[in-house]
């Protein structure tokens, strides 16, 4: 791999060996990529197949320059095809909004000159007004092999970048078009208070604006200034810690926890309002009473609440734990595979069966035990559970319960190891 300090805007990384049985990817940043890129809805055909020859070690050395990935993938045959991925650059007036947000909060630009790539860099990023991980279409593709479209060969250079993000996310960074050096220089420079870059005295001078001309200017209407940033954090509700005593029937703590609780939903709700793109999402079904209360008790509240928030969502404690993980996962969609038990339709199971056939080498495929909408590991300890949505979604049994053990993918080989690697 060469050096990140290098000033060269490209990036070499060495052929992967193949990846085995092991999903693509193990860190948030290699399974986020790998999630953008199944939600790009690539031709599934393709899909499978570049994930094939990904496994399989089928793509050689990587390189990554701004705006675009290549490298040589061979097919089965041995045959070789140069395959390019294009990826959109960011714009000066998006980088220079992206590292203005990353310079007000603290933790990210600590993070950052510590060559550290935080999650929570995304979703900050996108109240910016700045996507950082491609959307539908962003992904253009180029291969000698001919194909107008995605192909198995760039489909597989796809996979292959999500275990370079393992290794070192700032390797998207450099494909939205800054290098790692030139974007924490430049991030030094701007995180210096300007106290320090100005001569002591020195003053700021404003020009006046004529009195007459302002008058005569007067009826006209000024443009409608930008929207204001989201807060970096949710706002603190008012303190209910007071010397009067509270009505009958009214809990303080719980009523100062729902409180909290409404204002990050409010500070959620708010920066996806704000995301480019928002206007074209569906509106989520409105919540049951007990998925209602999964949320709440996600907020982490004291036993008393905790206790009300079980019976509410007609759970013991520990169903209630086991159903705030599966929340924090993903939402509804995960409440649903852990509770449910159903059937497989026969188309779904046809697929099902298909991905499953397609996701291992013959040799490596683990022996799964099938209920339902479940494979079961024999003899391990590990479940995989197909939601409606076709999504894969991994579990581990826990003190005698199956446990949600991550979040979903397309990919079951991916979903099983990320169960096996929380064991």
């Amino acid at each position: 791999m060469s050096d990140p300090y290098d000033n060269t805007p490209e990036r070499t990384f060495a052929a992967l060996p193949p990846a085995g049985g092991r999903g693509f990817a193990q860190t948030w940043w290699g399974q986020a990529w790998l999630k953008a890129l199944e939600d790009a809805a690539l031709d599934s055909q393709q899909v499978k197949t570049g994930r094939r020859l990904a496994r399989a070690g089928a793509v050689g050395a990587v390189s990554v320059r701004p705006g675009r990935i290549t490298a040589v993938v061979r097919d089965r045959d041995r045959t070789s095809h140069r395959a390019d991925v294009l990826l959109q650059e960011l714009s000066e007036e998006q980088w220079d909004r992206f590292l203005g947000m990353a310079v007000e909060r603290a933790g990210h630009i600590a993070a950052l000159l510590d060559r550290e790539m935080p999650p929570h860099l995304v979703e900050d990023a996108a109240a910016a007004g700045v996507e950082l991980l491609p959307g539908l279409g962003d992904l253009e593709a180029e291969c000698d092999c001919d194909a107008w479209d995605h192909c198995g060969h760039t489909a597989a250079l796809c996979y292959q970048v999500a275990r370079l993000l393992d290794q070192d996310p700032f390797v998207l960074l450099l494909l939205r078009g800054r290098g790692e050096r030139e974007l924490l220089d430049e991030l030094q420079v701007r995180s210096v208070p300007r106290t320090e870059t100005e001569a002591p005295g020195q003053e700021q001078a404003y020009e006046g604006v004529d009195a007459a001309e302002a008058y005569a200017d007067g009826d006209i209407l000024p443009p409608l200034p930008d929207a204001p940033p989201v807060p970096a954090e949710p706002g603190l509700p008012p303190s209910l810690d007071t010397e009067t005593d509270p009505a009958p029937g009214v809990d303080p703590a719980a009523l100062e926890f729902l409180a909290t609780q409404a204002s990050h939903e409010a500070h959620r709700l708010l920066t996806e309002a704000l995301r480019a793109g928002h206007e074209q999402r569906s509106i989520a079904a409105e919540l049951t009473l007990a998925q209602d209360a999964v949320r709440l008790a996600s907020g982490d509240p004291d036993t008393s609440v905790a206790d009300r928030l079980a019976e509410g969502s007609g759970r013991d404690r520990e169903g209630l734990a086991l159903a705030v993980r599966a929340w924090e996962h993903g939402g509804t969609a995960a409440l649903d595979v852990l509770e449910a038990d159903r059937p497989a339709e026969a188309e779904t199971l046809a697929r099902a069966r298909a991905a499953l056939e397609s996701a291992w080498e013959e040799d490596q495929r683990p022996a799964l035990r099938a209920s339902h909408n479940r494979w079961t590991v024999v003899g391990g300890r590990t479940q995989l559970r197909l939601g409606a949505d076709g999504r894969w979604w991994p579990y581990r049994k826990e003190r005698g319960r199956w446990a949600p053990a991550g979040p979903a993918s397309q990919d079951p080989a991916t979903a099983l190891a990320l169960a096996e690697g929380q064991e």
